[in-house]
């Protein structure tokens, strides 16, 4: 969370911003990403950009990078704030992919504080919702956010883990998202008079971040809990959840991070694709990397690419069983495309750049049994939800 002062404008004398990447050369990193974090250190009161093995370009900024200045500007952190990945231990009795899938409940239908009283889910609401944000609340959302339920692959650092409650076969669930339009509201405020410039007052707009951080990771407990509950466990507490899109005052300067997640001694989860692996680890970078780690594989592809390319070699019943042998529930076929494992960089390569450079050891592994994205209308008789979906955009 964000400690509401101001950097010290004057301990940073006026020459240009450096920029580090943290990748080998085997890793490829795409022009117009490295063109973008030159671009963002130009920008006035800049003094570190640090870009991470995953990183690629996004909508006017970096994605994959922190980004240290005494100016704050809310374009660097996005539309998304409060995106993160929060990890639950679920128990289960009896782990039949097939069947499971089918009880994910449908994560596009937002839970309704006066309809939806009597839904377990809401006791770990607990008191009130951030900022009042009741749009969207308990989905998913759309992109690259998912809710997958996961086993414990892997186990690298046995001590590490078993302070997490984690051991090879443990299952987990794994939510990706964010705040579900509330970030969004606050950028577009935001840029609705000042455009890509910094926050005319940054307290005023650190506030209501914190509000969208509050808001994701209360969502990813919600996701959490509704599936939990429709597929007969009870929820749990995470054992990591950690925000990647949010800016946080630190040592005296602003920290953006846009798809980069805190390092600083913290448990990550660094995100894989639906059909690979995904890696927990203990991140340690210290200040050259903004004491930050990558968030996931980062997307090789456009999705504009992913799309053209996927339908040329795939067909949609052969993207929803993964080369793992786990199942995708999507009923957005064109996202299925989008979102294909082959769009994005290998998982292995990005944990290797991070060890390489010393910015954190791997813990353990999971691997992906059911990943959810949307509403699989074609599954059952759900005809009602294709309605529901036409009426709402996405994120």
């Amino acid at each position: 969370m964000s400690e509401h002062h101001s950097p010290r404008e004057s301990s940073y004398p006026s020459a240009p911003a450096t920029v580090t990447v943290f990748a080998s050369p085997a890793s490829w990193i795409e022009s117009a990403a490295l063109d973008q974090c030159r671009q963002v250190a130009a920008l006035d009161g800049m003094v570190h950009v640090a870009g991470m093995p995953d990183l690629h370009p996004g909508k006017g900024a970096p994605i994959g990078a922190a980004m240290a200045s005494t100016v704050l500007y809310p374009f660097l952190v996005g539309s998304d704030i409060g995106c993160g990945i929060a990890v639950f231990p679920i128990r289960l009795r009896r782990v039949v992919p097939e069947r499971l899938a089918a009880r994910f409940p449908d994560l596009d239908h937002a839970l309704d504080p006066d309809r939806d009283a009597d839904d377990p889910a809401w006791a770990v609401v607990g008191g009130e919702v951030p900022a009042g944000h009741r749009d969207g609340l308990g989905t998913v959302g759309r992109g690259n956010h998912f809710v997958e339920l996961a086993r414990v692959d892997t186990v690298f650092a046995p001590e590490h883990a078993h302070r997490l409650g984690l051991a090879t076969g443990d299952l987990v669930l794994v939510v990706h998202s964010g705040s579900r339009g509330l970030g969004e509201r606050i950028l577009r405020t935001h840029t609705e008079t000042h455009g890509a410039g910094p926050a005319p007052d940054p307290a005023a707009y650190l506030a209501r971040h914190d509000e969208a951080v509050r808001w994701g990771s209360l969502n990813r407990r919600l996701l959490a809990a509704r599936v939990a509950y429709a597929l007969g466990a009870e929820p749990t507490e995470p054992v990591v959840d950690q925000c990647h899109n949010l800016v946080e005052v630190r040592d005296g300067v602003y920290l953006h991070r846009k798809g980069a997640a805190p390092g600083d001694g913290r448990d990550v989860l660094v995100a894989g694709t639906r059909g690979t692996a995904s890696y927990l680890v203990a991140a340690h970078a210290g200040a050259d990397a903004n004491h930050s780690v990558a968030h996931g594989a980062g997307r090789k592809m456009s999705r504009a690419d992913a799309l053209r390319r996927g339908r040329a070699k795939h067909t949609v019943e052969e993207l929803r069983r993964t080369p793992v042998g786990s199942l995708v529930v999507c009923g957005d076929r064109q996202l299925l495309f989008e979102e294909a494992p082959t769009a994005y960089k290998r998982i292995e390569q990005v944990i290797g750049d991070l060890v390489e450079r010393r910015l954190a050891t791997p813990v353990a592994t999971t691997i992906p049994l059911v990943t959810y994205k949307t509403p699989d209308v074609g599954a059952g008789p759900r005809s009602d939800r294709r309605d529901k979906r036409r009426g709402r955009g996405r994120s």
